[in-house]
């Protein structure tokens, strides 16, 4: 005998109308972000001349509907596990990590942060985790599934011989990143994933 599992709230529902409140939300510079309080989870967006990036920079021309990026910003001790009673509304954790983006972007000489926006949205903790998932799984943002490593930490002075990502790889300049020994993939294999990306999502869209 089989059965669906009980599930008293929907997760695809409420990913959904977290996905539409995110959405409706107006965008901002990256370059410019505020005072931002709280933790939630954020959409980032690019229209600029890098040219590989062309068919997201015609994408986004009229209006911003293809992000480049999704991230999520967990509260202080989120990784612990457990739901914070104080909930995610306190701390610096989205403006935080957002001001890092934005310092990752200036740090390489082929992007421009000018060409960046993003939209945010500050969510209880147990709601983070699904909003991204599904943000990802509709978007399929290139810097998420092709162009990886943009969000990725400094690995720290025991690590030299990590690999660089693929992120730092194409937009070199990340001081950290230029110290990795390890290598990474060949910049037009990388380049042939991005044609790859924008292709298979053309065929998506058209079929």
């Amino acid at each position: 005998m089989t059965s669906d599992p009980f599930n008293p709230l929907d997760k695809l529902s409420l990913a959904r109308s977290i996905e539409g409140e995110i959405l409706a939300r107006g965008v901002v510079p990256l370059g410019a972000v505020g005072s931002v309080v709280g933790a939630g989870v954020y959409v980032i967006y690019y229209r600029g001349d890098f040219a590989p990036y062309a068919p997201l920079s015609a994408d986004n021309k009229i209006d911003w509907r293809l992000p480049i990026y999704v991230g999520k910003a967990i509260p202080s001790g989120g990784r612990k596990g457990g739901i914070s009673h104080a909930g995610a509304a306190t701390g610096t954790a989205l403006e935080s990590r957002l001001r890092k983006h934005a310092a990752s972007i200036r740090s390489v000489d082929n992007l421009d942060i000018a060409h960046f926006v993003v939209r945010s949205i500050v969510l209880d903790d147990i709601w983070i985790p699904l909003a991204e998932n599904m943000l990802i799984e509709t978007f399929k943002p290139l810097w998420n599934v092709t162009v990886e490593g943009f969000g990725i930490n400094d690995p720290g002075k025991g690590r030299a011989q990590q690999k660089r990502s693929s992120w730092d790889v194409l937009h070199p300049g990340r001081l950290y990143a230029e110290r990795l020994t390890g290598g990474g993939a060949h910049v037009s294999l990388i380049l042939q994933r991005i044609d790859r990306h924008f292709t298979s999502r053309n065929s998506a869209k058209s079929g």
